[in-house]
């Protein structure tokens, strides 16, 4: 009884961070091309902005584009999609760390990277069990 409590509870934790991941990179990812919850260009680093050889903006279309893939990945192969997108959030923090602005959210980053990969590891566990 206490080994089905125990799965029981770690499949409905799974579920949440598996939910988590699959809709919020799908919604971030479709905001980049509306900015109705922020302005995205404004986190691009300077210097990375100065080597893009397209404006920030299609840039960050590009990046919704990829995020809104990754949150499908999550939802499909979430082992995967799950150390992908733990490595995007991962290399997006780095980037805001750089330029040293925005540390805040390259917080909030890291330890949703964290979540991510926590996930992945779950999932592996999870899938095991079924």
């Amino acid at each position: 009884m206490e080994s089905t409590i125990k799965r029981h509870t770690l499949t409905q934790t799974f579920n949440l961070l598996r939910y988590t991941f699959t809709i919020v990179p799908i919604v971030a990812g479709a905001d980049k091309f509306t900015n109705l919850l922020t302005n995205w260009d404004q986190y691009v680093n300077p210097s990375i902005e100065n080597l893009l050889p397209f404006s920030t903006s299609v840039f960050m279309m590009i990046v919704g584009v990829i995020e809104i893939a990754a949150g499908i990945l999550v939802f499909r192969k979430t082992e995967i999609g799950g150390y992908i997108v733990a490595s995007w959030l991962t290399l997006i923090a780095l980037s805001l760390l750089i330029g040293f602005k925005y540390v805040d959210v390259a917080v909030r980053d890291i330890v949703m990277a964290i979540a991510a990969f926590s996930m992945a590891k779950i999932a592996k566990i999870v899938k095991n069990k079924n």
